[in-house]
């Protein structure tokens, strides 16, 4: 991967994508799995723009951080996936809408 100043667009214009097609599906999809799969989307793409600065200036700052957000979003998806199947074994369904834990 060569970042210069001519092609730093294109890297950025492709996270900006990722970023606004996670969001999208983020406040539009009901399913938690597909939100759980839009929000690593999103990680994604931020980290896709940790690492093209990173190489765009010389600094391994930007991969440094990049490894702390894999990590997080690896705990994200553990975490979130046993909540995901704690509520369909009790609701036998992933629907956000109708998932309401806090109701008497």
């Amino acid at each position: 991967m060569d970042v210069t100043k001519d092609n730093l667009f294109m890297y950025l214009a492709v996270s900006a994508a990722l970023f606004t097609i996670g969001c999208i599906g983020v406040l539009t999809r009901r399913n938690a799995i597909i939100v759980f799969m839009c929000i690593e989307l999103m990680l994604n793409a931020v980290n896709l723009t940790l690492v093209t600065f990173s190489h765009l200036h010389n600094n391994a700052t930007g991969s440094l951080f990049v490894f702390f957000v894999m990590v997080i979003a690896a705990a994200e998806a553990v975490v979130g996936l046993a909540i995901i199947i704690a509520l369909f074994r009790n609701r036998q369904e992933v629907d956000i809408n109708n998932v309401n834990i806090f109701k008497w």
